[in-house]
């Protein structure tokens, strides 16, 4: 028992110095917001200001149009989530029970578009919605989302569905299910953890876009989303550090609230497969 004791302490430690690790940014990003600019300025550095300016957060609501870029963002990263899952689930469900000539060779087809940059695909998707006159929608920024998560999501989806026997689909349509009835009736259900993970990570995906909202969206503020926002607070020669953070704050907290709500979903869509 004594000769445990010395690696239960090193896990403890290193598990300690991890989070510490991943959580200082968080803090630091806290603690900028609330500082004054002597203090951000201070050397040695202050790791706490010595009167915190609680009242940041309202003064950047009212000069900036921060929630109307964050209602934005939500519209476009749910909309584009929600387009991308009707045709990533119906894809990767295709390529997981179906086997068809040069099926393999497309699902590798799909992961290589993946790996895609997305500064590849802004010139011709900006020509395409030039002449649609889609430039400065919010549906120009879905759709061109919708091409960053489908190949993701799709090949995620195959993953988790290559998990689910077979003959869960097999005793639906012997009672009378047809294979698309297996599929929403059964399956789906089934698949629940999956399809949150999945989705989550899509509207990450999303939410973080900065190259096509900046490409495709007009200079009305009204179209912005956050992220896009967030760059326009930066001044050419003085930049308020302490207000870019604390708008920083503001957008990263829906992340930070659907993370927690869908926590379990998360971990059961990525240990399910394991199980299995």
């Amino acid at each position: 028992m004594k000769r445990k004791l010395p690696a239960a302490a090193l896990l403890y430690v290193t598990v300690i110095v991890t989070c510490a690790l991943l959580v200082f940014p968080i803090y630091w990003l806290i603690v900028t917001a609330l500082a004054t600019p002597a203090e951000l300025r201070a050397l040695p550095p202050t790791f706490w200001p010595t009167a915190p300016r609680w009242g940041v957060f309202a003064e950047i609501i009212e000069q900036r149009p921060i929630l109307l870029w964050l209602g934005n963002s939500v519209l476009a990263a749910a909309g584009a989530v929600t387009l991308s899952m009707l045709v990533s689930v119906l894809a990767g469900y295709s390529l997981s029970r179906f086997r068809v000539r040069g099926g393999q060779s497309l699902g590798l087809f799909i992961l290589t578009a993946k790996m895609l940059p997305a500064t590849l695909l802004v010139i011709p998707l900006f020509g395409i919605f030039r002449m649609t006159g889609m430039i400065g929608s919010l549906w120009s920024i879905i759709l061109a989302h919708a091409t960053l998560i489908v190949p993701f999501t799709t090949w995620m989806l195959k993953g988790y569905f290559d998990t689910i026997p077979r003959e869960l689909e097999q005793a639906a349509m012997v009672d009378g299910c047809s294979p698309l009835g297996a599929m929403v009736r059964v399956i789906l259900p089934v698949s629940a953890p999956g399809l949150a993970a999945t989705a989550l990570y899509g509207f990450v995906l999303s939410w973080s876009d900065y190259a096509y909202a900046r490409t495709f969206l007009t200079n009305a503020q009204t179209n912005w989303t956050a992220n896009l926002g967030l760059t326009t607070m930066k001044g050419e020669y003085v930049s308020n550090w302490a207000d870019i953070s604390a708008a920083a704050l503001i957008v990263a907290l829906p992340v930070l609230l659907i993370y927690l709500f869908l926590e379990r979903y998360l971990v059961g869509g990525l240990t399910a497969g394991a199980e299995k």
